[in-house]
């Protein structure tokens, strides 16, 4: 067994920790410890400095769950409480590994959701979100990859990274299909809910769909490794329980309390991080209308990132590198498997920085562009 490497997650490290202006991340506004005890009660404040450091329950914490369950409007038993979105998958592709079996993903994606099932010989067939067609996830094209070997179809909405979601209508035919073939419908919603538009439902309201999210994106405390899966059947569920306690046993306790507060306070989470993306975006907006004559791009409907290409149809590596070097941080698009294009996040820079980024990004394409025409 082997996994291919990770190249969106080796481009980060090598820059991110030490750049001016990062806007390759997908998450939003970050927190500290103490703005997110600012929230607290006094109870969970207490509970969080006098909580013993010892194993959590593989499920979840009980208070955890439930703040989840009430966000989602589920039943607090619904919620499987995961390392990270990441454990969701892992648990999910694991447990979909059967002989003969494929998967239905988007392409691009998080290349986890390549890479795990690829690594676990779980055929892959691929769905393609593509700029010609506005970055539209086509649920007809969903349905004509399915047949009777298919285990799990995925859908990421809002999608990373090109901002796409998919419509209410669209989602429940897609579940129809699925539900009637006995097809497991999973929903990646750890953009949700952050929308630039029309903004949709959790499929956590369908009865058999499988909800994976998790506080690392629109709830921007990635460093609490802490997510969950909302699943409404009990069978799945135990399978989910036993993997868990298999793979990571539970979450680290002090990162549950610090996700039980922001999910307690989810209004004023989301709301920073909706006002932070939808600011950055219209000056992003902006930013690249400047520059049609070099970028083409897709607006995002959702979600903390955007995905332009280069006009000239070049590898986009050469320039993400170059501006890694004016302190300016993009991902190449060569980390989802199409080179001409680059990652770009609008919701984590501070609210003064974006702006200051976009100005050195914009003289940092003028040199570039001059470079690129010919004598």
């Amino acid at each position: 067994m082997r996994l291919k490497p990770f190249l969106l997650d080796a481009w980060l490290d090598r820059y991110e920790h030490d750049i001016e202006f990062n806007i390759g991340g997908s998450e939003g506004p970050g927190w500290k410890v103490n703005e997110i005890l600012g929230l607290a009660t006094d109870e969970q404040r207490e509970r969080f400095l006098n909580h013993k450091v010892v194993y959590s329950r593989p499920a979840g914490a009980e208070p955890l769950r439930a703040a989840i369950a009430e966000m989602q409007d589920v039943d607090p038993e619904s919620v499987q409480v995961v390392t990270g979105a990441s454990e969701a998958l892992l648990v999910l592709m694991w447990l979909a590994a059967e002989p003969r079996a494929n998967v239905i993903l988007p392409r691009p994606g998080y290349p986890p959701f390549s890479a795990l099932p690829e690594s676990l010989g779980i055929e892959i067939r691929h769905y393609g979100i593509r700029k010609e067609n506005n970055f539209r996830i086509d649920v007809e094209e969903i349905k004509k990859l399915a047949d009777a070997n298919t285990k799990l179809v995925l859908v990421n909405s809002p999608h990373t990274p090109t901002g796409t979601t998919i419509s209410d209508a669209d989602l429940e035919s897609l579940y129809e299909f699925t539900s009637c073939r006995d097809i497991q419908l999973v929903s990646d919603e750890v953009y949700h809910p952050i929308y630039h538009g029309q903004a949709t439902q959790s499929a956590a309201r369908l009865p058999h769909a499988t909800v994976i999210h998790d506080f690392s994106k629109a709830f921007p405390l990635s460093g609490v490794r802490t997510g969950w899966i909302v699943e409404h059947d009990p069978k799945r569920r135990e399978q989910y329980w036993n993997a868990r306690t298999i793979f990571s046993i539970s979450n680290n306790t002090p990162g549950e309390i610090l996700a039980e507060i922001a999910m307690r306070n989810r209004h004023v989470v989301l709301t920073r991080t909706q006002e932070a993306a939808s600011r950055n975006l219209q000056r992003l907006d902006q930013f690249i209308a400047e520059h049609k004559e070099t970028f083409g791009w897709v607006r995002p409907q959702g979600g903390t990132t955007a995905f332009p290409w280069l006009l000239s149809a070049e590898d986009a590596r050469p320039f993400c590198q170059a501006a890694a070097e004016r302190g300016i941080l993009l991902v190449p698009g060569d980390c989802y498997d199409m080179p001409s294009h680059f990652r770009v996040g609008f919701a984590a820079v501070a609210q003064d920085a974006f702006p200051k980024a976009l100005d050195r990004l914009g003289e940092f394409v003028k040199s570039w562009s001059a470079k690129m025409t010919p004598a």
